[in-house]
């Protein structure tokens, strides 16, 4: 899989964007906060149609502007594939596949494949529970096409619940009914999202031995149950739940429990990781699981996805960074931001375009 063009109009700092990619290495260079990032966005919101640096597609637009155009030109099983997505508020946002309009966003998605890997992506572990849904969300995505729809589902029915609660006035047939629907939309959320989990920490395990000696990764949904249910199963447990603590949510007017308020656990050899493990130990769990992603969507679509690096490079020690570039085959297209070269040795940069950003520009 292969990105050959992106073109960017009136998105985040770039009034107009475009550029050839030729090879396989794409180092974007500038100083911070002239838009380095916002075209590694600009590709990845191609794959997942979403950020994790944005709540809304509003967020995404120049300022001053209506609208916004993202295009791009990928090979994927050798074939040309023409990619675009328009965001004009309030209409819905507008997708193309080789100039044709698709209605349903699983017939765009899984077209260009990639992982994001910046330096926030660092802090993961000490972030907000909703910083890890937001990247378990968009790595299943990558995957799990249907997923997108399914989480799209229950968040419009946690919001119909969660106004409907707001009101004051409760019907209890009425909010039984709201329970039933949360429930089972729950159940497909909370399901897929521990299957992906599942898949990922077995790859991530063995990455993170080979980085750290001794040092077994496990990776838990924190979710009401930790065992392993089929949806049904989760289904007829959410409802139960729901219905014991019904009063509960009247009198808070809340949705107390469900998808929005899960979390992912980290441990090294049992121990939390996300309170007691040191900086170094955490960025290895994070590159660990990286490469899981990257992983993953190889072996899923028989084809290498593209990574996006952002910032990264440099917030890494010599021996991660090394492990990082090393167990990248040269067949995966990366794209690299950095503030300047001094990150990467000579050997690196002797065949790697080099693109330098200025107030969202190439200069």
């Amino acid at each position: 899989m292969k990105l050959k063009k992106l073109i960017l109009k009136n998105y985040r700092n770039y009034e107009d964007f475009e550029y050839n990619f030729s090879k396989n290495k794409t180092l974007i260079i500038g100083k911070n906060a002239q838009g380095k990032t916002n075209i590694l966005e600009a590709v990845f919101y191609l794959c997942a149609l979403d950020s994790a640096r944005i709540k809304r597609d509003l967020e995404l637009i120049r300022f001053n502007c209506e609208n916004l155009a993202i295009k791009a030109d990928v090979v994927k099983q050798g074939v040309d594939i023409e990619l675009e997505v328009i965001i004009n508020p309030p209409k819905n946002k507008i997708l193309k596949v080789n100039g044709l309009k698709k209605t349903k966003s699983k017939d765009f998605l899984r077209i260009l494949s990639c992982v994001n890997f910046s330096s926030s992506d660092l802090l993961l572990l000490r972030g907000e529970p909703q910083n890890r849904r937001k990247w378990l969300d968009l790595a299943i995505f990558q995957v799990y096409p249907l997923y997108s729809e399914r989480l799209s589902k229950f968040n419009k029915i946690r919001l119909q619940k969660a106004n409907y609660l707001m009101q004051g006035m409760i019907n209890p047939d009425m909010l039984d009914v709201f329970n039933q629907q949360f429930a089972i939309a729950c159940a497909n959320v909370v399901y897929l999202r521990r299957k992906y989990l599942l898949e990922l920490e077995k790859i991530a395990k063995i990455k993170h031995l080979k980085m750290a000696e001794n040092e077994v990764l496990k990776i838990s949904y924190k979710s009401l149950t930790d065992e392993i249910l089929s949806v049904s199963e989760l289904n007829d447990l959410i409802y139960k739940k729901l219905n014991e603590i019904k009063q509960e949510e009247i009198k808070k007017a809340q949705c107390l429990i469900g998808a929005h308020r899960d979390d992912v656990d980290f441990y090294i050899n049992d121990i939390d990781s996300k309170k007691y493990a040191s900086q170094g130990q955490q960025r290895t769990i994070v590159l660990a699981l990286k490469l899981a992603e990257l992983q993953i969507i190889k072996d899923k679509i028989n084809e290498t996805p593209l990574l996006l690096l952002d910032d990264v490079l440099a917030e890494l020690d010599n021996i991660r960074q090394n492990y990082l570039l090393n167990a990248i085959g040269d067949d995966i297209q990366m794209i690299i931001t950095s503030v300047d070269t001094l990150a990467f040795d000579s050997k690196f940069l002797k065949d790697v375009d080099i693109i330098k950003i200025s107030n969202g520009m190439i200069v």
